[in-house]
């Protein structure tokens, strides 16, 4: 084979990818991950000790997870077997487990390293039980969404969860620098241009090396890119962010909280991180109509008209022009004084309601369209607001066996100040009422 790459005039070992070219050999040569195989990571202290136990590794693409497996297995003297269960079924793990049981008759232990392991269903993941309780193999898995979520509880019990963190931008520059030493020539961007790749591999290793390739197969003899030319050459790489997974509750979550701790600038980085994600901007638009009501509600009560009024915008204007609307939305809700006062009370309430069954509510504020409901005493004694001092009357509205309730308890922020003092007010004006009554 070697004969036919030299005829060709190619070179074998060249026409492999870089990012295989360049994996690490030895753990100390893994780029990143510092708190696994750093002096005091886990994964040190496991070898250490001689004790390897299963493990789940979880975290973005391109953060050493394959290779990090293959060298626990050379480091623990292990067979190395993998599988993925994108292409795996039970067919294929049978012949694994049978192929660890005759190694460990002759001696050898074997790691048993699965990518995507989150594809497998629940029969699938329980047949590793048997095979991880008994010693037949030592189970890696690797998954990129959340193993709480993804994988049984059963199997979480046996292994140890290690999360992998996406490459700084160090690392990532410790990779083109091997990238150079290993192709004997500097990559062809300027400096701004090299940031600019880094920025596209998104914490990516293997990305990072796959756009370097790509550049380095472009480039004429002479030539260095600038940021502008390198986005042209390698197309832009898009983020990672699965509007259905974890991406997509991570970065919603981090917008709401940011908004909610008053940071507009922090709330208008998430919100166009998702954007530039490809999330949908209706979907955008209706969380910050929930976060106008439950985190600012009656503390600026055009809040949620200022939110409304961006979805409307976007609706009429669409994309890129209507993603402004949805900016001032996210600035206006960030900015406002912030109050939970009506949700807290909306819940309190709701639990008051589900608790205390079908009370009836007090016979004087119930209409009495008939004869026989007048003798009954509907809508006897009742006091028609308006007609009364100050526009109030004071009776009480809630079902006579629960008394009065206090739910909303606005805070001295904001509009509510304003309610605050009217109810303190209403609620002095009822106390005299009542007095007067009793009088």
């Amino acid at each position: 084979m070697s004969d036919l790459f030299s005829s060709a005039g190619l070179d074998q070992s060249g026409n492999r990818p870089l990012a295989d070219r360049l994996r690490p050999a030895r753990l100390s040569e893994v780029v990143g991950q510092q708190h696994l195989i750093g002096e005091d990571g886990i994964l040190t202290r496991m070898l250490r000790s001689g004790s390897l136990g299963s493990l789940i590794f979880w975290g973005p693409p391109g953060t050493g997870k394959t290779t990090m497996a293959r060298l626990l297995a050379h480091e623990t003297e292990l067979a190395f077997e993998q599988i993925s269960a994108i292409f795996s079924g039970v067919a294929d793990l049978k012949k694994c487990f049978e192929a660890a049981r005759a190694r460990r008759i002759s001696g050898r232990g074997t790691l048993l390293f699965v990518d995507e392991i989150h594809r497998f269903n629940r029969a699938q993941l329980d047949s590793f039980l048997p095979v991880m309780e008994d010693g037949t193999i030592t189970l890696v898995g690797a998954t990129t969404e959340n193993p709480s979520f993804e994988l049984n509880a059963a199997l979480l019990s046996r292994a140890h969860v290690l999360v992998f963190e996406s490459l700084d931008a160090d690392a990532l520059e410790d990779l083109l620098v091997r990238a150079e030493k290993e192709m004997d020539r500097p990559l062809p961007l300027d400096e701004g241009a090299r940031q600019t790749l880094i920025g596209m591999a998104d914490g990516d290793g293997r990305s990072a090396l796959t756009l370097a390739e790509d550049v380095w197969r472009t480039a004429s003899e002479d030539e260095v890119f600038d940021s502008t030319r390198l986005t042209e050459i390698v197309q832009r790489r898009a983020p990672i962010y699965d509007k259905t997974k974890d991406g997509h509750y991570n970065l919603i979550s981090a917008l709401h909280k940011s908004v909610r701790g008053s940071d507009a600038d922090a709330a208008l980085y998430w919100m166009c991180r998702m954007l530039d994600g490809g999330e949908d901007p209706m979907y955008i638009a209706r969380r910050l109509v929930r976060m106008a009501v439950e985190d600012i509600g009656l503390a600026d009560p055009n809040a949620v008209v200022q939110a409304n009024a961006a979805r409307d915008a976007y609706q009429m204007l669409g994309s890129p022009e209507g993603e402004l609307a949805l900016a001032q939305a996210c600035v206006y809700l960030a900015t406002a004084p912030k109050s939970n006062g009506v949700y807290v009370a909306y819940k309190a309430a709701r639990k008051a309601a589900e608790s205390n069954g079908s009370l009836v509510p007090p016979k004087h504020i119930l209409n009495a369209p008939t004869k026989m409901m007048k003798e009954m005493g509907y809508n006897e004694g009742y006091q028609y607001d308006h007609d009364a001092p100050d526009g109030f009357s004071g009776q009480d509205f809630f079902p006579e066996k629960m008394g009065r309730q206090r739910y909303y308890d606005p805070p001295e922020r904001g509009f509510e100040r304003e309610i605050r003092k009217r109810l303190s007010y209403w609620e002095r004006l009822r106390q005299e009422r009542h007095k007067a009554g009793d009088s």
